[in-house]
């Protein structure tokens, strides 16, 4: 699956983010089942060969919960590569790091790589991150640019790279949802991600 071809999904999000801000409650977590498994469980290992990097370009916020979700937001980021490069659907580390539609929308983009025959390779780089408050579900947005443009596929079976021009395709705007995870292992869970595409601000 070459990075061109990543989901980008509807502004669901943005509708999502605005119902919890407005409710003045907090926000029922979504698949408690998800959420009691994943906590009972050590934080799982994220090595990725030597051709594959993540770089994110982020000061760490002065807020500690805002610190702690940006944190594990970029870790959901770098599981779900680990996913990929291990052509793994169900992939320990991405399971840790999200619930819901979060944890849809990753096994849904490392099966499509896996049945296309690609695996990642190249430089991905994330950064002009920024972090709110949701309302008060104990909820942060975390969002971040990317920039694909040296992110490439690789087929599994010949090595071959399908190399493609930096292009106003190659930058994207990724927004997460975090909600802290209840007993376990503490750490934040993706709970839903939109993914808008050729985003002109994130051009750099």
């Amino acid at each position: 699956m070459p990075r061109s071809r990543l989901t980008i999904l509807a502004p669901a999000l943005a509708a999502a983010v605005v119902l919890t801000g407005c409710g003045g409650g907090q926000a029922e977590p979504e698949d408690d089942k998800e959420s009691a498994s994943a906590a009972a469980e050590a934080r799982p290992g994220l090595d990725l060969p030597d051709d594959v990097q993540l770089s994110f370009a982020s000061d760490a916020p002065s807020d500690a919960r805002h610190a702690a979700a940006l944190a594990d937001a970029e870790n959901y980021l770098r599981a779900l590569a680990h996913g990929i490069v291990a052509q793994d659907p169900e992939d320990d580390a991405y399971r840790f790091y999200s619930q819901g539609q979060g944890a849809r929308y990753a096994e849904e983009q490392i099966q499509q790589w896996a049945d296309g025959g690609w695996t990642a390779t190249g430089k991905d780089r994330y950064y002009r991150t920024e972090t709110a408050d949701v309302g008060d579900s104990q909820g942060v947005l975390v969002t971040m640019c990317r920039n694909q443009a040296g992110y490439f596929g690789k087929n599994v079976r010949t090595g071959e790279v399908e190399r493609t021009e930096e292009s106003l395709k190659s930058y994207q705007k990724f927004s997460l949802l975090m909600r802290p995870v209840k007993g376990g292992e503490p750490h934040w869970a993706v709970q839903r991600i939109e993914v808008q595409g050729e985003v002109k601000e994130c051009r750099r």
